[in-house]
């Protein structure tokens, strides 16, 4: 698989990876976190926190304990959550760790692991599309991309840009700090 990108929904604005398979035109939607979304355009986007956060941590014990994340796997769907596994080699030892798909991203990113999912996964969660020259470009109003028809997806996905997404989800982080802020206002007051 790879990267295709990380999107949003337009109306939850919920964080989105999309897996591409490398030989078809097929996507794997995967909704994750602000936090993990926020983690893994960090890195796309090249920008280096002034103090490592969670996933610059991990691959920094890692990679003092003589270890290195080569690939990241995406395992099941189960109950409509994803899991994955991250394959450590250890002084010439595979050690096989599990994980939430969208921290397996994070960190795939960031030593540039191979990203995989297996079959049954691709085969029962993926959206198949090809991309057509002259289709008309429009962002998608439902709130549920699983739901959508291939050609309604594939529009989402090209009308919506990591400039885009950066920006609201910066807003969302802000207004998740607020309203953070607003309830220890309320805790102070009530203590």
């Amino acid at each position: 698989m790879t990267l295709y990108g990380v999107s949003f929904e337009p109306i939850g604005k919920q964080p989105i990876v999309l897996l591409k398979t490398v030989d078809e035109d097929r996507f794997l939607p995967i909704w994750i976190g602000h936090a993990e979304a926020a983690a893994i355009l960090m890195k796309l986007q090249g920008t280096d926190p002034p103090r490592p956060m969670t996933h610059d941590l991990f691959m920094e014990v890692v990679s003092e304990l003589k270890g290195e994340i080569v690939k990241v796997t995406v395992t099941e769907l189960r109950e409509n959550t994803y899991f994955a596994q991250l394959t450590i080699v250890q002084d010439g030892r595979e050690v096989e760790v599990d994980s939430r798909t969208s921290d397996a991203i994070a960190l795939a990113v960031r030593c540039d692991a191979q990203i995989f999912a297996a079959d049954q996964v691709v085969e029962e969660s993926s959206i198949e599309f090809q991309a057509g020259e002259d289709d008309e470009v429009s962002l998608v109003t439902a709130s549920n991309l699983a739901d959508l028809d291939p050609d309604e997806f594939r529009r989402f996905i090209e009308t919506v840009t990591p400039e885009e997404f950066a920006s609201s989800l910066q807003e969302e982080l802000e207004e998740a700090d607020d309203d953070e802020g607003d309830e220890l206002e309320d805790d102070d007051r009530e203590s």
